[in-house]
């Protein structure tokens, strides 16, 4: 068996382990209007901020494909198109580039982003270049991208309609024609035992506004249990995404919308033994939209009002997303503060 294959016959989720339950959400269903279906999302969207969608009609294995070839490269041409430390994410990021907690712990990742800025704007380079074999799939990962965008459009409209909100106003926000640090990512992870000092992806709530993760059947995502200092494992469920709500959301709605923390830590049982594959589309908002809750609704204004999100004043989406990521880079660390530095909107001091 190849353990370092995206796709193929794994050990199944063990049922011994706790789990967090999320709601299931009919994307099809969404798009025909079906009203019991939008309930059942906005539910989700306010109480934990993620949730399963099924039915989505992404086809994430052309992805799979692209991401094995990309992490088969030499490790020293992988790194000729390294992100860097001056707050981009675009290109590959190597494990234990990024702190996971402010203690200085590593992580233990590594993956590759692509820009959507990038992909929808070949042949011209917007941001800059990739590996040959990314370059030469432009296509697959543009139609990947415009067909997450299409999603993302249909879950904020709804948003939207339950906020009080003309629906143009959140479009506008996450225009295409706008550069932004929207990304596709492909992410390995490698066999690890659990233990404290193997968390993947350290304690964190999303950079932009919504997140959709394609996965194999092995577990690794796990959730903080609002209210609590427990961490849940999210069982993967074949055929289903998982989506959840970032920060730039949760500033627009005055905190009605959940952006939750989450980490990687490697999956449980016999399923630690092999290599944990990942893909995600992250959408952000455009590089000059503005961070601050949208008080042209009277629900936004007046859950703003009793709980005011202190974020800074006239801080763009792009300089949100640039200071979290600068700050988290092992290169930029000069003590506990850059890490604090780097956190969004549910920062926990005491969890990792």
């Amino acid at each position: 068996m190849d353990i370092d294959s995206p796709v193929n016959e794994l050990p199944p989720f063990p049922d011994d382990v706790p789990t967090h339950p999320l709601l299931v959400i009919d994307y099809e269903k969404l798009k025909n209007d079906d009203a019991s279906e939008a309930d059942i999302f906005w539910k989700a969207c306010t109480s934990l901020g993620f949730f399963y969608l099924k039915n989505h009609g992404v086809a994430p294995q052309p992805m799979w494909d692209i991401g094995k070839v990309t992490m088969a490269l030499p490790f020293d041409e992988k790194m000729k198109y390294e992100q860097g430390d001056s707050g981009c994410s675009f290109g590959y990021k190597a494990a234990g580039a990024n702190n996971t907690d402010e203690y200085g712990s590593l992580d233990t990742v590594e993956f590759m982003n692509v820009s959507k800025d990038d992909a929808l704007g070949r042949p011209e380079i917007i941001h800059r270049v990739y590996p040959p074999c990314i370059e030469s799939s432009m296509s697959t990962i543009k139609e990947f991208i415009t067909t997450s965008d299409d999603i993302n459009r249909t879950l904020m409209d709804i948003m939207s309609d339950r906020l009080g909100l003309p629906r143009e106003i959140l479009r506008q926000k996450h225009d295409s024609n706008e550069h932004s640090g929207s990304e596709s990512r492909i992410i390995r992870n490698p066999p690890k035992a659990i233990t404290k000092d193997h968390v993947g992806i350290g304690a964190h709530t999303d950079f932009g506004s919504l997140s959709i993760l394609h996965h194999n059947v092995l577990g690794g995502l796990q959730v903080l249990v609002p209210g609590t200092q427990t961490w849940q494992y999210i069982k993967p469920l074949p055929g289903h995404a998982i989506c959840n709500i970032g920060d730039s959301l949760s500033v627009y709605s005055g905190g009605i919308l959940r952006s939750n923390l989450h980490r990687v830590v490697p999956a449980p049982g016999l399923q630690s033994q092999f290599y944990r594959w990942s893909l995600v589309y992250f959408l952000r908002p455009a590089t000059s939209a503005i961070m601050a809750p949208l008080i042209q609704s009277p629900l936004i204004a007046d859950a703003s009002e009793k709980k005011p999100m202190d974020i800074g004043e006239d801080v763009t989406a792009g300089e949100w997303f640039a200071r979290r990521i600068r700050n988290q880079r092992v290169a930029n660390r000069t003590g506990p503060e850059t890490w604090r530095a780097s956190r969004g909107t549910e920062h926990a001091p005491n969890v990792v």
